[in-house]
């Protein structure tokens, strides 16, 4: 790739392919590439216009009669959890989440399967190798982490640190506003707690404690089941075609 393609990002236009969250539609995405130098800065202003990262992919739907796809941000320094929440929060004292590097492991890779299997048996990432998912995690230009979720353990109040099997995971981009949780999946035998829940949550703290104002959940579609549980985390922006817009 030549310098002038990294100073200058190029955009691509995808075939048409059918919705993943309304049937009966086709959807269409504009992407470019995040490399080099400029890759976190890159992704900072194109997240901020609506953009998701995939990898070294930066994409946003582009579909030419749907606009269903609205990217939506919690306002972390607003938020105050409701008491369902905190449900949830008590609901899972028992776990901690630890920040540790970008780089994919056995167990972070058998507990994506079994969540695959479970949640998402025919879903776009079902056929994900152990590769695929370690491209998922290491092909990236930009600043990222994982935070693993375990049980405490007998040592957690003196390091911090939780003990036994992974139950949750979580991929994130650190921005210069905020967190944008790229991908994150869970034990599906603890369907129970709301780890999904309990994981968003966990990241608006995180964001308020490191003055970052917003945690970026992704798009929110208005009559798509799996995407509804976005709207309840408020208050929230937004991005509309007047800009970011607050609800809640």
């Amino acid at each position: 790739m030549t310098k002038h393609q990294l100073d200058t990002p190029q955009f691509y236009l995808t075939a048409p392919s059918p919705c993943p969250y309304l049937p009966g539609r086709e959807e269409r995405k504009v992407f470019t590439h995040l490399v080099g130098d400029r890759a976190p800065a890159l992704n900072d202003i194109l997240t901020q216009g609506g953009f998701r990262r995939s990898q070294n992919i930066a994409y946003r739907p582009a579909c030419e009669a749907c606009r269903a796809c609205v990217s939506v941000r919690v306002l972390a320094h607003s938020f105050t959890p409701t008491k369902s929440f905190q449900r949830v929060k008590r609901q899972n004292a028992d776990i901690v989440g630890n920040r540790v590097p970008p780089m994919p492991s056995s167990d972070q890779y058998s507990l994506f399967r079994r969540y695959l299997d479970s949640r998402h048996p025919d879903g776009g990432m079902a056929d994900m190798s152990v590769l695929d998912y370690t491209m998922m995690v290491e092909d990236s230009h930009v600043r990222t982490m994982i935070v693993e979720y375990r049980f405490r353990g007998p040592d957690t109040a003196i390091n911090g640190l939780g003990d036994g099997p992974v139950v949750g995971v979580a991929l994130t981009d650190v921005l210069g506003d905020g967190l944008s949780m790229v991908y994150s999946f869970f034990d599906p035998e603890y369907a129970d707690r709301s780890l999904g829940t309990f994981m968003i949550l966990d990241h608006i703290e995180r964001a308020r404690k490191a003055g970052l104002p917003y945690v970026y959940l992704g798009y929110w579609v208005e009559g798509s089941a799996k995407m509804h549980y976005k709207e309840r985390f408020r208050p929230q922006e937004r991005l509309g075609p007047r800009g970011w817009e607050r609800f809640g």
